[in-house]
């Protein structure tokens, strides 16, 4: 994956974000769009080795289109500056068809890499069935908490958009009262990648092992 010439790309569309451009651009994207689905492929197949779900996962619908609905979106801008995959074993990429825990990364314009794992912002029913979850396998939900792997990659859970109070049903849970507020249950780091490109694959897969307990703990839901 030439990661500096998708950085590069992104960034000229981020300036240029419309349909002219894009389409007097096509080549360049679909030259790009070929690279990232073999970076994908290649991901599935060393993913799949330890989680082996992920091996039927269709490489073609792991990636996210680069057009953006604006349908309900203030922002009339008709692409994403970023390129991004999701591998998840149900197939259902998007938060709110309530797919299940998720492998998740994108490269934007300016040559970050974000990769994250768990369930962000899952439905109500989801939701309600992880916080659940929580309070019924305490032992391994802090199992969780606590893998040298994962706290030393991502620090712990994410708390974007947790609640002030615990949500209605659940009151006060003791030391779990602060997660049981958690809307999204998923972990993630973002990385400078275009400083180092080569590293690209080996660091998406490493952070993918590092999620793993979370994945795996989500799927018992």
């Amino acid at each position: 994956m030439h990661v500096r010439d998708l950085s590069a790309f992104l960034s000229e569309l981020s300036e240029n974000n419309n349909r002219a451009w894009f389409v007097m651009n096509k080549p360049r994207y679909d030259i790009l769009r070929a690279e990232f689905l073999q970076l994908v492929i290649r991901l599935i197949s060393e993913v799949s080795k330890f989680d082996p779900l992920i091996a039927n996962v269709n490489p073609k619908k792991a990636l996210f289109r680069i057009n953006r609905d604006m349908r309900f979106s203030r922002e009339k801008i008709p692409y994403k500056t970023h390129f991004s995959a999701a591998l998840n074993a149900s197939g259902l990429k998007k938060p709110s068809q309530g797919g299940g825990p998720t492998y998740y990364f994108h490269i934007d314009a300016s040559g970050k890499l974000l990769i994250a794992g768990g369930e962000w912002m899952p439905p109500p029913d989801r939701l309600r069935a992880i916080r659940e979850h929580v309070l019924n396998d305490r032992a391994g939900f802090a199992k969780v908490l606590k893998d040298k792997k994962l706290v030393k990659t991502f620090g712990g859970l994410q708390e974007e958009g947790k609640l002030t109070r615990p949500p209605k049903g659940f009151g006060d849970q003791g030391p779990h009262a602060e997660y049981i507020k958690l809307k999204s249950f998923i972990v993630w780091i973002e990385i400078d990648v275009i400083k180092d490109p080569d590293a690209l694959e080996a660091t998406i897969l490493s952070a993918f092992k590092d999620s793993w307990p979370l994945i795996s703990w989500l799927r018992q839901t």
